[in-house]
């Protein structure tokens, strides 16, 4: 399963780096609990190494997050919008969000704070034009000196992806004019191999896998083999479009597929739709099986193309976010992001983030009703669903077994009533408020939830 694949790679992260962690001295090392079953992600879309390091340690180790996806750490085209990083010119770790050093220190960092680093991973393609890299390596389209690839290490089709019903053109042409490589050559998977080992040395705990979809599966598993560590985690970014000729679940052998039907619905459902038709969310509505599902709201594509909630979308987006968290389907990403107006906005700062909330960032992983999801997720993990209520519209309550209770209001005023659990009677922490909830010896509470509000409860809030 994913939880004991990626526990297993943070713990011999941790044994790697124990004693040549490099401590910070913006605060104390994190008190985070010991590596379990916490399968949340928090991505930290374009922050930089620096930065992400300082958070594992004041904020996603004690908060209870897992793991942390950090934006392509490869050097790239030089730029100031967001996608540069992803195009590749060399396998050299020298981004613009730091080099190796400061790479291989949030690495370590992170993982004495309980968090694993997944690295969002390039390997589908190059460029799409010419130039000078962010580590200086000077590169053209189809020849890059530093990776190194020439000519005759792309595949022959050198127009744009027009077809999504054909499957040769999807996996061997070029998305948005990107140079893309001929992944089926011996040559290619090794170098990726190559690539993704040295990420391991320096002791990342997975990797996803960008634009999976525009590669063959079999290419993956030939490439995966090549690992030092086969059996790492990984997840694969293969967005669902009926009709096409490329299918996520052929990608399930490889390791976890990102559900994207799943922020789309969860847009549909909290806009326009009601919150009572979530009651079998998940594989009752046709997706990907339960355990190699990689869910999320958001993330840094969706949020920009409009298919799925964003930071913009007020108390819908924050109550998805709670709605993904308490629900047991896949292994849910929390997307930070940062403010934009242009599509094409590169982070702050250079991805320097000097505080949350502050020059644009929007640190959605800390904001508080998110937060505290964390915790009652990794509190109830493993527990069914029990005593699922709802008003047939947008109020809905849930148990997770003995171990915690969800109810959100998502009615346009306040809603009391008397909700029925199979919690034990006793006093319980509402983790969205930090108030006692009383269940008494019929395993009842009452509670009154205010317009787009929520309550969890779980048995402490420590």
């Amino acid at each position: 399963m994913r939880t004991r694949r990626l526990v297993n790679s943070v713990l011999a992260g941790l044994l790697a780096v124990a004693g040549s962690v490099v401590s910070l001295t913006a605060a104390s090392p994190a008190q985070a609990a010991p590596p379990g079953a916490r399968d949340v992600t928090a991505v930290l879309f374009n922050w930089n190494f620096d930065s992400i390091a300082r958070e594992c340690v004041q904020r996603l180790g004690p908060a209870g997050y897992g793991y942390v996806q950090v934006s392509p750490p490869q050097e790239q085209i030089q730029g100031g919008q967001w996608w540069t990083a992803y195009q590749p010119v060399s396998y050299r770790v020298q981004s613009r969000l730091g080099d190796r050093a400061q790479f291989e220190n949030m690495v370590d960092t992170c993982a004495a704070a309980g968090v694993g680093v997944v690295v969002d991973t390039v390997i589908n393609h190059m460029t799409a034009g010419s130039g000078t890299g962010t580590g200086g390596s000077a590169y053209t389209k189809y020849d890059y000196p530093n990776a190194p690839y020439s000519d005759w290490d792309f595949n022959s089709c050198r127009q744009n992806i027009s077809d999504y019903t054909n499957r040769g053109n999807v996996q061997n042409c070029e998305l948005v004019g990107l140079a893309d490589l001929n992944t089926g050559k011996d040559y290619v998977r090794q170098r990726i191999a190559d690539y993704m080992n040295d990420l391991l040395s320096l002791g990342v705990a997975g990797f996803r896998i960008d634009a999976a979809k525009h590669m063959p599966a079999a290419d993956l598993a030939a490439i995966r083999a090549l690992l030092d560590d086969p059996n790492v985690y990984w997840k694969q970014e293969v967005i669902h479009g009926a009709g096409e000729a490329v299918q996520p679940n052929e990608y399930l052998g490889n390791g976890d597929v990102q559900e994207f039907r799943y922020g789309r619905d969860l847009k549909r459902v909290f806009e326009n739709e009601n919150l009572a038709y979530l009651r079998n969310f998940g594989e009752g509505w046709g997706y990907l099986p339960d355990g190699p599902a990689a869910v999320f709201v958001d993330n840094h594509d969706t949020e920009r193309n409009g298919s799925t909630l964003n930071y913009r979308s007020g108390a819908n987006y924050t109550l998805a976010n709670v709605f993904m968290l308490a629900w047991p389907y896949g292994s849910p990403d929390v997307h930070s992001g940062y403010e934009f107006s242009d599509h094409d906005a590169g982070p702050p700062n250079n991805g320097r983030v000097n505080a949350c909330w502050q020059d644009g960032w929007k640190c959605q992983h800390a904001w508080p009703e998110i937060e505290s999801m964390v915790a009652f997720r990794n509190a109830t993990n493993g527990q069914p669903v029990t005593d699922w209520w709802d008003n047939g519209n947008d109020a809905i309550a849930f148990g997770r077994g003995d171990r915690g209770f969800v109810a959100i209001n998502h009615e346009g005023s306040a809603l009391t009533r008397t909700y029925q659990t199979s919690l034990a009677p006793g006093t319980y922490c509402d983790v969205q408020t930090g108030n006692p909830v009383t269940v008494n010896g019929s395993r009842q509470f009452t509670a009154t939830l205010g317009s787009n509000t929520a309550l969890a409860l779980q048995p402490t809030c420590g």
